[in-house]
């Protein structure tokens, strides 16, 4: 059965656009501001002593702002946009990481973030306790990850190492068992965040493989990459993000037109 997700924090009054049984994530003028300093300050007493003769200046930055979308059950959505245009914070809000200020959020199914291979992984522990741990974390039972521990390592190749303290793994082995333990799942909706890189080019087909099963399975996909083409041969829709806003969105090739023509030369 699907569950519903609703930030209690940022619901607003109005039911903004209607829901339907075919929405499988709602973003309704969604807002995240941060609070920060514009000063550089080294320690914590340092900024007691200026909060105290009330020296330090506060300014709100919006991450995102008045930003809706709906996206359908099934669809390869596509976002795209420069370093710091708040796709990671879109993101997090979809996988329930982070809640948005201002807003209401429904997400409707299981999720499985492609966020961060590995960075629940503890160096010290071996590549067999990570697993666990991380499972635990997912929420998954030890006896089910007793079940999932041989495909996980199946699928990441790495029974030689399986037993040797993460902190020997290679970037590659890290992220490649950090995605085979992410993507064991059955997801109703796959957030993938250009990590489309993992590992040698066998192992990246294997991964470009389970995603599309996701897919073909009904799996909703939402997918930042800053490669256009990748966008174009993955994704049915796009949107494109600038500083927090939503610039443009709709047919992937007319959203990419308009991002290229709104960057500078």
């Amino acid at each position: 059965m699907n569950s519903l997700t609703v930030s209690e924090e940022a619901v607003v009054e109005e039911p903004g656009f209607p829901e339907d049984q075919e929405s499988a994530i709602i973003l309704d003028n969604i807002g995240v501001r941060y609070r920060v300093s514009p000063e550089r300050i080294f320690t914590f007493k340092e900024y007691m002593i200026r909060r105290v003769q009330g020296k330090v200046r506060i300014q709100d930055f919006w991450a995102l702002k008045d930003f809706t979308l709906n996206i359908r059950r099934g669809e390869v959505f596509g976002i795209i946009g420069p370093n710091g245009a708040g796709k990671s914070t879109l993101l997090k809000i979809i996988a329930r990481v982070l809640k948005p200020t201002t807003g209401r959020v429904i997400v409707k199914g299981r999720v499985a973030p492609l966020l961060e291979f590995g960075a629940a992984f503890h160096p010290d522990l071996t590549g067999r306790e990570n697993i666990y741990l991380n499972g635990a974390l997912l929420g998954f039972s030890h006896q089910e990850m007793v079940e999932k521990f041989e495909g996980i390592v199946d699928f990441a190749e790495l029974w030689d190492f399986i037993d040797a303290p993460m902190r020997t793994y290679s970037s590659g082995m890290w992220a490649r068992l950090g995605f085979a333990v992410a993507t064991d799942v059955e997801p109703d909706i796959l957030i993938i965040d250009e990590i489309l890189s993992v590992g040698d080019e066998a192992f990246q087909r294997k991964s470009f493989a389970r995603i599309r099963a996701f897919y073909e399975r009904g799996a909703t996909i939402l997918l930042v990459s800053h490669t256009m083409d990748t966008i174009r041969a993955m994704c049915h829709q796009a949107v494109w993000l600038d500083h927090g806003v939503m610039k443009a969105v709709g047919e992937v090739e007319n959203v990419i037109m308009a991002y290229r023509k709104g960057q500078p030369e």
